[in-house]
């Protein structure tokens, strides 16, 4: 990665040294950052701000934000193709590409010339200044993409489809579907924003898509290799087990057969999953840890002391119980009782204020990739069915798409499936 934290201290920030130091003005931002850390002992080794950071767009095998390290905040958008013609569709994915590559270089997507109050089509403008902030971009593809009408019923990737209905369903109109999603990830708010505002904006100038429905997320809720777990909105540590390593992604996340422009494609399951949170600020502590399986401060399974520690689903208690209880979402969850099978999480928190009944809207953007959405199926099949958790939370929205591998240089997302065609 250019400009890396690790090698070059003065970009490395800690979350607490960012905030007293944008408090103290530049000039003191060091000195404060220093004074906090001191206060409080080392800062976690995954707690860092690199606005400096960046990715590459072109020339991995994968996309980026995928294993990608999580980033601290998400804009999620999806799109409904508006256009019957192959070439807008085609022309749309290599204007998006471009255009991605310079966004995660933190450069606006064409120049804007004071000298033109009259040009349109030029960068937006909100991101001018600001650093790349570790941005991520990945493009997925709906079902719709591969139909006869853009001549590409014959490319469709053999295990993308509509998911099936699923007992947690309880979708609002307006939050399913789509045939093309962004996922922009920073660690600046602002350049999330920024990235797909101007890629909703190419879409619309060329008249090949229109927006659908977005969520803008927070404070990522799940780790990634190398990072602390984070919290979910009902305060327990999400994806304690979440896939880690490499052996991992190729075995669950990486598609491997079918064309070669798909190998090292994976499919992207979003599910917005709204939280009853004041219910479940009104239930015992107690109640809680049997409903995740976990203890709340320590993340513990019920049955260990640490975070780390592997549950023990056989334990019974004094009376003959499981200390696991037959419905608690660790249990159902866990890899052990589905027969190994893992999907690799990539979630954020996210609010929408107050709803029309005066409590908070709030909830979870649940992002998941996987080999065969049918991994997902199966899991939330036995969670939707079983899992007490269900009793808080509402599945409000879903999508499925197909994220294909990154392009190389000179190319752009999905070319080789027009090519063939």
């Amino acid at each position: 990665m250019k400009d890396d934290p690790i090698k070059n201290p003065h970009l490395r920030l800690s979350r607490r040294g960012l905030l007293l130091g944008a408090a103290a003005g530049t000039v003191g931002a060091a000195v404060a950052g220093t004074a906090a850390q001191g206060a409080t002992g080392e800062a976690n080794a995954d707690d860092i701000v690199d606005l400096a950071g960046e990715y590459p767009f072109y020339g991995n095998a994968e996309q980026a934000g995928i294993r990608t390290p999580p980033q601290r905040y998400t804009f999620y958008m999806t799109f409904d193709l508006t256009s019957p013609l192959r070439a807008d569709l085609q022309v749309l994915l290599a204007r998006w590409s471009a255009a991605i590559s310079q966004l995660m270089k933190g450069k606006p997507v064409g120049q804007i010339e004071p000298s033109r109050p009259d040009a349109i089509g030029l960068d937006t403008g909100e991101a001018l200044n600001l650093s790349p902030a570790c941005l991520t971009v990945t493009v997925g593809l709906g079902p719709n993409v591969f139909t006869d009408a853009y001549g590409l019923a014959g490319h469709r990737p053999h295990l993308l489809r509509e998911l099936k209905q699923l007992p947690s369903d309880a979708f609002r109109p307006g939050l399913t579907g789509g045939d093309l999603s962004l996922q922009a990830c920073a660690d600046d708010p602002q350049v999330a924003y920024h990235a797909v505002r101007d890629l909703a904006r190419i879409a619309k100038v060329t008249g090949a898509a229109a927006t659908r429905w977005t969520v803008m997320g927070f404070g990522r809720a799940s780790a990634g290799k190398g990072q602390s777990t984070p919290r979910n909105l009902l305060g327990f540590k999400d994806g304690t087990r979440n896939i880690r390593e490499d052996a991992d992604f190729d075995r669950f996340v990486w598609v491997k057969d079918g064309p070669g422009w798909q190998h090292h494609g994976t499919y992207q399951v979003v599910r917005k999953i709204q939280m009853h949170i004041e219910a479940w600020d009104t239930d015992r502590i107690s109640d809680q840890n049997a409903v995740f399986g976990r203890h709340k401060v320590s993340g513990a399974p019920l049955t260990g002391v640490h975070e780390f520690d592997t549950p023990d689903f056989a334990k019974m208690d004094v009376a003959g119980n499981p200390v696991m209880p037959a419905t608690c979402h660790v249990r159902l969850a866990a890899f052990e009782n589905n027969e190994g099978l893992r999907i690799l999480r990539r979630s954020y928190n996210y609010t929408d204020g107050i709803n029309q009944y005066g409590v908070l809207d709030a909830g979870l953007l649940f992002i998941s990739y996987q080999s065969d959405p049918a991994h997902f199926e199966t899991l939330q099949t036995k969670l939707g069915a079983s899992d007490r958790l269900n009793e808080y939370i509402s599945h409000i929205g879903s999508a499925i798409f197909f994220v294909p591998p990154a392009p190389q240089e000179g190319s752009y997302i999905g070319a080789q499936m027009f090519a063939d065609g």
